[in-house]
């Protein structure tokens, strides 16, 4: 698959088929995960890969509910490590492993829809009920849960917008 082909046709699944992702394939996830840029190479970010179904609802209701966390195969919790980073960029560090993070979670994205699996971002939790469900070291910010599995639907092409709404040309 080229690149802007993956990038036109990841779409965010919600529902998976009842087959198991080998670890293989989270290896996978996570070996492309890593490949994304960091700032300053620190990598300032750190994964939990759930597959307890027990964990997987907590994270679920963590996540105000949302189903997709308790019945997808497996689940990755991308989180920033703002002191790997703060020791090199200070303050600045914070922004810059919540940037590794996310760069990390949109290549796991695509590297799961290049694989033949779906997942999806999901961002809205609480934070402290992951961090006690997974029992997080402090330094750890969960920054995203992606839920991820063999896709059991095909999401429509969500609507865009135009370049001209989101783009300004600063020229001579």
């Amino acid at each position: 698959m080229n690149l802007m082909d993956a990038l036109k046709g990841r779409r965010s699944v919600r529902r998976y088929k009842d087959e198991p992702v080998s670890r293989d394939y989270i290896r996978a996830l996570l070996e492309a995960a890593e490949t994304a840029p960091s700032a300053g190479n620190l990598r300032s970010r750190e994964y939990i890969v759930v597959t307890r179904p027990h964990l997987m609802a907590m994270l679920a209701a963590a996540a105000y509910g949302q189903s997709q966390l308790a019945s997808a195969p497996v689940l990755i919790v991308v989180c920033a490590d703002p002191i790997r980073s703060g020791r090199r960029y200070g303050d600045r560090g914070q922004l810059f492993s919540i940037q590794d993070a996310a760069a990390a979670t949109t290549t796991l994205l695509l590297a799961a829809h290049d694989m033949g699996l779906g997942a999806c971002w999901n961002g809205a939790f609480d934070d402290d009920m992951v961090r006690e469900i997974l029992d997080l070291p402090d330094r750890l910010v969960p920054t995203a849960i992606v839920s991820a599995g063999w896709p059991d639907e095909n999401p429509a092409v969500p609507s865009k917008r135009d370049l001209t709404e989101v783009v300004r040309w600063e020229t001579d």
